[in-house]
């Protein structure tokens, strides 16, 4: 079985900084995907930045220049550096994570609980 914890979040005044960071333990060979998504109040949830196990790496328009997704294959952790943060970056953080538990397996989906971030004066 695999577990992924999602510590972090919280309020931050407008320009500001906030990091997150997702772990996943348990069974994981290797994580194929590690992405973040986010859902703010009325809104569809989105993805904010991804990261592949290549190193390649993918982020929404809104966020570029100001998120940084980064990973730590030896931990399976993932961060999301957010600076110069908006009261629109105001969400639940969602961290998504594509597993694979056996190398002769296909990866597994997996989500985090979702953290709240909250950017306001």
């Amino acid at each position: 079985q695999v577990q992924v914890v999602e510590p972090g979040g919280g309020l931050v005044q407008p320009g500001g900084s906030l990091r997150l960071s997702c772990a996943a333990s348990g069974s994981v060979v290797s994580t194929v995907l590690m992405a973040w998504h986010r859902q703010g109040p009325g809104k569809q949830r989105e993805l904010v930045a991804a990261t592949t196990n290549d190193g390649s790496t993918n982020y929404a328009d809104s966020v570029k220049g100001r998120f940084t997704i980064s990973r730590d294959n030896a931990k399976n952790t993932v961060y999301l550096q957010m600076n110069s943060l908006k009261p629109e970056d105001t969400a639940v953080y969602y961290c998504n994570l594509r597993v694979r538990r056996s190398p002769l397996l296909p990866w597994t989906e997996y989500w985090g609980q979702g953290t709240q971030v909250t950017v306001s004066s």
